[in-house]
């Protein structure tokens, strides 16, 4: 099989207004998506489309196919009726990005549902065209409202011998009440092989701000690793989102400013999936008189 797992360590550095960093130890699923259907007769303890202790249900991922925020002249015509599933929705991403899968292959890079509870901070999507030269990656991130927002991270033309996938592009979305979302996100990815290595940074003008990186060895996809791994990282997806709340509680120890989502709603772009406060509220008539 070409889908497999990578143990990683997962590293936050902030370096202003105040510095803070933390690490914490995480596997991922690398799946290649035209083997899902196989998988649950393969693999132990996972499920495709249905209910299991790893659960990949294709409608949680990569929802291109549904409105966009704000309300504009999407989903495309080829998105909304893109054919084949989440891999359908990967080609219909691309071909709006001028890229053209036909028989490529699309590995991604995320965590299923664990016990039915499912959250990824960011989600990748490594495109192959058949002769395994990259296309183009993805990075899907949601934050704690469940907004989703991808972004398309071309291939590097300088660098097409090891995969590599760059872009620094305006983040326009809600990721934490620490960053405004005005800053702009800079990806770093490669291809994944026998390791894993990714970064992305967030930039104020020049200065970086933030430095997330996910990096680590990559593992066989087997019933006894995942039994292993479900032991080594219980409830990970839980673990992760807890994470995420008690890191936030400790900036707002360290007096680091914050703003609240609707605060800048009128800057969160093309997302999927709003949350409540971005949706206009509507405006009351005035009276009639008689």
């Amino acid at each position: 099989m070409k889908s497999c797992l990578y143990e990683c360590e997962v590293m936050h550095a902030r370096f202003s207004p105040r510095r803070h960093r933390f690490a914490y130890r995480i596997f991922l699923f690398a799946l290649d998506l035209d083997e899902l259907p196989e998988l649950p007769r393969r693999i132990g303890l996972f499920g495709h489309n249905r209910r299991h202790l790893y659960a990949l249900y294709e409608s949680d991922f990569l929802p291109v196919d549904e409105p966009r925020h704000p309300v504009g002249p999407t989903p495309s015509a080829s998105t909304r009726t893109a054919p084949g599933g989440l891999k359908g929705r990967v080609a219909a991403y691309l071909r709006d990005h001028g890229i053209d899968l036909a028989d490529g292959t699309v590995l991604l890079v995320s965590l299923p549902r664990i016990a039915g509870y499912l959250f990824n901070p960011v989600s990748f999507y490594f495109c192959r065209d058949r002769d395994g030269r990259p296309l183009g990656a993805i990075a899907e991130v949601t934050n704690t409202f469940r907004e989703m927002k991808p972004f398309f991270v071309p291939a590097d033309p300088a660098d097409a011998v090891r995969g590599v996938f760059r872009i620094r592009v305006p983040k326009q979305f809600y990721v934490s009440p620490y960053s405004d979302v005005d800053v702009a996100f800079d990806f770093h990815l490669r291809l994944p092989g026998d390791q894993i290595a990714i970064r992305i940074d967030d930039y104020v003008g020049e200065e970086r701000t933030l430095t997330s990186t996910l990096a680590g060895p990559c593992r066989a996809l087997t019933t006894g690793r995942l039994a292993w791994f479900t032991l080594k990282y219980p409830l990970l997806t839980l673990r992760v989102i807890s994470l995420i709340h008690w890191h936030a509680l400790l900036l707002w120890a360290k007096r680091v400013p914050w703003f609240a989502k609707a605060a800048r709603a009128a800057d969160q772009r093309d997302l999927y999936r709003p949350h409540s406060s971005l949706k206009p509220t509507p405006v009351p008539s005035a009276p009639s008189v008689s």
